[in-house]
């Protein structure tokens, strides 16, 4: 008997080997979702991080206290070249989320599935309700989700090929990813820490590996760099998302995945990492369901969120498909393969995640308790026109020298887009990265302050102006509960230090 080859010596597959790809569905699939996507680009009104995000592109550094670069570096290229439009923004959110939809299908590809797999993993991440929410927004979360999807698609294909150039292909997407959230390390070390508990353990042999960790850690050092210069603000951005209570904290961690996958095709990524431990046409990916397990403990003890974990999910579908299109469903669960489940959840989803409805009745739907991000995108035109009411209301001579402060950077960013042509001056924020964008002159006029929400929290304002006084309340006409809504705007005189005194206590991480 011809003892087994060595993990190293095992023959190793060409690219002829994978089946082939579903290419014209896959692309009907990708492109309906982008159409889609592009076709309510223009509802409603801009996210709170996008208006920031518009801003930050304008002072463009090596780091931001609650980011990589990245992101306001896209954002500037966007606005320079398109212009400053909401659509024109968005537009690399459909595209990256299109894009999702392939990268998923090449994962299942790489597993061996073939046309029934590809579609089933390309349909499941296309009705996904997370990756459909954020493909409607430019988020940080957008294109992390993209470039995390491709990490793990190179890694299983490097796992089915060993081409050594795909570990420096992971190098260079990391490093995109490294520059887009800082989290993508915890999926590459999980990545290799399943590797080395469950093969092929010949990754760190491989000389292709150094390059690729090269390329990742020379992107990111600049980042490090600003962080390091201005006191590791990172660290304590990361202790002030963690999730206390968005998604339920660490009880809801779990139930929340299945909620953020969809109701009726999450079993099918869970099938798909079970099958990884049992299924013998699977063991070469097992290593997908360490570092899925691996991550989920590791953010349970950080009180990470939930989707902390989607750059697994394609893969993880993709796993479950396979064996489907190999074996068949399991028992009592073949009807959630079909084209109408498919088709109800993708429904379903539209009507939860995106801006389907006549803005007056968005209140009195789901979708805001669903998706409460869509919360955040009514009502900025009418904010600015709010403040700039009380603006208007000041005497003249204290008009000309009065300053706005508001509590955080959507709202000055919203005021950044739409105060100009309401004849408003700049306004300013202490919250994130706003803060490093400069401090309110020393005019000696009143400030316009938006929040504290409440007037007993507003006696705080006293610490800095002798003279605080509530004169208007922001109302965004629909009824919608959001972050502005209620808020009180004061107009506050007597300020007791100048700005250069006062403004570091104006900062703030959330």
């Amino acid at each position: 008997m011809t003892a087994p080859a060595s993990e190293a010596s095992r023959p190793v597959e060409t690219s002829s080997d994978a089946p082939v790809m579903a290419w014209r569905p896959l692309l009907l699939m990708a492109g309906a979702l982008g159409v889609l996507l592009l076709a309510l680009s223009a509802r409603y009104g801009y996210h709170r991080d996008e208006l920031y995000f518009r801003v930050a592109g304008r002072h463009l550094a090596w780091g931001y206290p609650d980011q990589p670069p990245l992101l306001p570096l896209i954002a500037r290229a966007v606005t320079a070249v398109f212009g400053d439009s909401l659509v024109a923004l968005r537009v690399p959110a459909a595209l990256f989320s299109s894009a999702g939809v392939i990268v998923a299908a090449l994962t299942a590809r790489e597993m061996g599935g073939g046309r029934r797999a590809q579609l089933l993993t390309a349909a499941s991440y296309t009705v996904c309700p997370f990756a459909v929410a954020i493909g409607h927004t430019f988020y940080t979360a957008t294109l992390d989700l993209l470039l995390s999807t491709g990490i793990v698609w190179l890694t299983v294909r490097w796992v089915r090929t060993r081409d050594q150039r795909l570990l420096l292909a992971v190098g260079a997407v990391a490093a995109l990813a490294l520059n887009v959230k800082y989290l993508a390390a915890f999926l590459l070390a999980a990545l290799v820490a399943g590797l080395l508990v469950s093969g092929p353990r010949e990754l760190l042999r491989r000389p292709m590996l150094a390059a690729g960790v090269l390329v990742a850690v020379l992107a990111v050092v600049p980042g490090l760099v600003w962080q390091a210069r201005h006191g590791w603000p990172q660290l304590d951005m990361a202790s002030a998302i963690a999730d206390k209570g968005d998604f339920a904290g660490r009880p809801g961690f779990l139930p929340f995945q299945l909620i953020l996958t969809g109701v009726f095709t999450s079993w099918l990524w869970i099938y798909g990492l079970w099958r990884t431990y049992r299924s013998d046409g699977l063991r070469t990916f097992r290593f997908l369901g360490h570092a899925y397990l691996l991550l989920n403990v590791l953010f349970l003890i950080t009180a990470g969120k939930p989707y902390y974990l989607s750059g697994l999910w394609a893969a993880l579908w993709a796993a479950g498909a396979v064996e489907v299109e190999r074996n068949g469903a399991p028992r009592g669960f073949g009807w959630l393969t079909s084209v109408p489940v498919y088709v109800i959840t993708g429904i379903t989803t539209v009507l939860l995640t995106l801006p389907v409805y006549p803005v007056q009745w968005l209140a009195d739907t789901p979708q805001p308790v669903i998706n409460a991000d869509a919360a955040e995108t009514v009502g900025w035109p009418r904010f600015a026109a709010q403040v700039a009411g009380v603006y208007r209301a000041l005497p003249p001579d204290e008009r000309a020298a009065a300053t706005i402060v508001v509590g955080n950077y959507g709202e000055a960013g919203a005021l950044d887009k739409y105060g100009p042509g309401l004849g408003l001056p700049r306004a300013y924020s202490g919250h994130n990265g706003y803060w490093y964008f400069g401090r309110p002159p020393d005019t000696g006029g009143p400030t316009i302050v938006v929040g504290p929400d409440t007037v007993a929290e507003g006696a705080g304002l006293r610490r800095f102006w002798s003279d605080v006084r509530p004169v208007a309340r922001i109302d965004n006409g629909v009824g919608l509960d959001n972050q502005e809504q209620g808020k009180p705007v004061w107009v506050c005189r007597g300020r007791r230090a100048s700005w250069t005194q006062l403004w570091p206590e104006f900062k703030q991480l959330s």
